[in-house]
């Protein structure tokens, strides 16, 4: 990759996208910690954070939260370049195992380890790791290396087990009362009477008690409670022998780490917004941050995992490369937007348009480009792809192959200059291209047959290829379909109907490419049999 042109704090400063808005606020808390100053926290660098519950596997939330927390300290950087930034990786795996997911294996197994905390549930997967939350904390780490983006992992037990958390357990004790009273009035009658920020680890059975708190001791920080056998049991709030309810654990997180952005789901944002009234009780500022829309399915329903609706970020990263995912993430964040196979054509073919544009733009113009965010400002090198993702589905489609070889043969007749080697993202979009193919488009394949007039613009068109050579520009081919299709009926008011039948006759489908474009990377000759054919 290269750099693009030098980005200047004041051009930087002056971008309005929603990336550099978040930097900005980001700027504005340093500001109010600092006085009036920006600098350097004490801690040493400015802190994005992202949390990850290992209850269950990385998801395309989990993805698109990264990434979009990324974006964000790309963006600062380029506000405050002398200041060091650091990405965390957070993942609560302390928090009690609830309930057994249903796509993991040893349901039977996992059932005996409810309440547990996730680093204590034994491990169902065939792999080395110790428990079932380093199991996903290793799957985790290794999704996010797998996109190249720079964190550092932080466990929640280990945070608690080695007393990083202890001084700010210490403070959320001391104002206990207060505490709960800012988190009473969004609980029930029944929880309320019984609430408090601490859930004790029982000394006898190792899980995490939701038990009331009989007694808190300030003064020694400890906290009286009756374990599972009945046993009046008083124990240190540190060293791990607590975990924080996790309102609560969200501000301690923040307190203790001094978190300077975080972002998270809308359906969070009550939550969030007590953890800020923890927060400020134990005495910190608010980190910045934004609350992003879920994501919703074919249907305009919200996406769950239990139900299995949508689409995966496995299923996406099968279909299309993952720096369209990226740029999915990074349209509109706070709409909702529909997630499923439709939306990933469109999706590839948008980056590819913006990545052409990028080195074409003015420095200032480039910070609107999602080309820029995406890549942190370095251009990849050479042209992504000379076809559209879209137009090289349906040459798959047409050429009713799952040969790769064949696929870059019609590439190499329409786009010489381009091979394997020097077009690498293009390479990784044939592979796509079939699989996305063979998966979703072939079992929803219908041809038509053609009715008269079809049939006679068909043949009008076929005739007329057959009498132009191969290798012409797409509107040349473009201008015969138009002829034939108005030489057979077809005007200007039902021309799109000519359109198509095309598709629908030859391709099997209701939409397609621009029509001279397929001709041209698929071949005048290669069609006029494809027509032949199908006549």
């Amino acid at each position: 990759m290269t750099d693009t042109p030098a980005i200047s704090p004041d051009i930087a400063a002056k971008n309005r996208t929603w990336v550099f808005e978040e930097a900005k606020a980001v700027v504005k808390r340093l500001r109010r910690v600092g006085k009036g100053q920006v600098n350097t926290p004490e801690k040493g660098y400015v802190l994005f954070e992202t949390g990850y519950g290992p209850s269950g596997l990385p998801h395309i939330g989990t993805f698109g939260e990264v990434c979009r927390t990324t974006m964000v300290m790309h963006a600062f950087q380029r506000l405050q370049p002398g200041i060091p930034t650091k990405l965390i990786c957070f993942s609560d795996d302390m928090d009690g195992f609830r309930k057994v997911p249903g796509n993991v294996p040893k349901q039977d197994m996992l059932a005996n380890y409810l309440g547990m905390p996730l680093t204590g549930v034994p491990n169902p997967f065939d792999s080395k790791h110790p428990s079932y939350a380093h199991h996903n904390n290793a799957t985790l780490c290794a999704f996010l290396d797998r996109f190249g983006f720079e964190y550092e992992f932080l466990s929640s037990t280990e945070c608690y087990q080695s007393g990083r958390f202890d001084e700010s357990l210490k403070l959320m004790l001391t104002h206990h009362e207060e505490i709960k009273a800012a988190v009473l009035p969004i609980l029930g009658e029944e929880r309320a009477a019984t609430y408090s920020p601490f859930l004790p680890i029982s000394p006898a059975n190792g899980k995490v008690l939701q038990t009331p708190i009989l007694e808190v001791n300030p003064d020694d920080f400890t906290i009286t409670y009756e374990d599972e056998d009945g046993s009046r049991i008083t124990q240190e709030i540190t060293g791990g022998k607590v975990k924080a309810q996790w309102r609560a654990d969200w501000a301690l997180r923040w307190h203790a780490l001094d978190v300077d952005y975080e972002m998270s789901g809308k359906d969070l944002k009550t939550s969030a917004d007590i953890s800020k009234r923890i927060l400020k009780i134990l005495g910190k500022p608010n980190p910045a941050g934004f609350h992003y829309e879920m994501f919703l399915d074919e249907e305009g329903k919200k996406i769950s995992k239990s139900k299995g609706n949508g689409l995966s970020m496995e299923e996406w990263l099968t279909y299309a490369p993952h720096e369209s995912l990226a740029y999915y993430m990074f349209q509109r964040p706070t709409t909702a937007k529909k997630l499923y196979f439709d939306v990933i054509p469109k999706a590839v073919d948008e980056y590819i348009t913006f990545v052409d544009k990028l080195s074409e733009q003015e420095p200032a113009k480039q910070l609107d480009n999602p080309a820029w965010h995406i890549h942190n400002g370095h251009m990849p090198e050479g042209r992504q792809s000379p076809i559209s993702f879209s137009l090289l589905l349906n040459l798959v489609n047409a050429a009713n192959t799952q040969d790769r070889e064949v696929i870059w043969k019609f590439i190499g007749q329409y786009a010489p200059e381009s091979t394997p080697e020097n077009t690498p993202f293009l390479d990784r979009l044939v592979d796509h291209a079939l699989q996305y193919f063979k998966d979703f488009v072939l079992p929803g394949k219908s041809y038509r047959k053609p009715d008269e007039r079809e049939a006679k613009a068909l043949t009008s068109l076929a005739d007329a290829l057959e009498n132009m050579d191969s290798g012409l520009e797409a509107e040349e081919y473009m201008s015969a379909v138009f002829t034939a299709g108005k030489e057979n009926g077809y005007e200007k008011e039902n021309l799109r109907e000519w359109f198509q039948a095309l598709y629908q006759i030859l391709l099997g489908q209701d939409q397609g490419p621009r029509f001279g474009s397929f001709i041209a990377l698929y071949g005048s000759k290669e069609t006029v049999a494809l027509i032949r054919e199908h006549l």
